[in-house]
C-alpha cells in the first residue's frame, strides 16, 4: 500500500517519542500489505476498527490511536489524523471533511 503522508507519522512522533517504534511497525507492515478489504486489514492488524469510512488503528497497546481513510482500489492509505487515547476520545476527529463523505 502507498502511505500518504510518512511526515505526518514522523511529525506526531517527534513531540510523542514513544509512539515512534510503534508508528515505524505499522508504517513497515502497511507498506508491504497488498489489501483489497477490511477483512485483510483485520488479518495483519486484529485490533483495527472501521468506524464510519475511517479506518483506526491502535498504536502501541491503545495508547495511540492512528486514524486512516483506505483507498483499497488504488491501494492508498491516508493518514488523516495521529492522537492519544484522551485526544480521541473527545471525537472532535470525526469533524474531519473526509469522515463519512466517501
Amino acid at each position: 500500500m502507498h502511505i500518504i503522508s510518512r511526515a505526518t507519522l514522523r511529525n506526531f512522533w517527534e513531540t510523542h517519542p514513544e509512539a515512534q517504534a510503534g508508528l515505524r511497525y505499522w508504517y513497515k507492515q502497511v507498506s508491504q500489505a497488498k489489501w483489497q478489504s477490511f477483512q485483510d486489514i483485520r488479518q495483519d492488524f486484529s485490533s483495527a476498527d472501521l468506524v464510519g469510512n475511517f479506518i483506526v488503528f491502535n498504536i502501541c497497546g491503545n495508547n495511540y490511536r492512528l486514524i486512516t481513510y483506505v483507498d483499497f482500489q488504488h491501494r492508498n492509505v491516508f493518514i488523516r489524523k495521529v492522537l492519544t487515547h484522551a485526544e480521541y476520545n473527545k471525537n472532535q476527529w470525526k469533524k474531519d471533511s473526509w469522515f463519512n463523505k466517501y
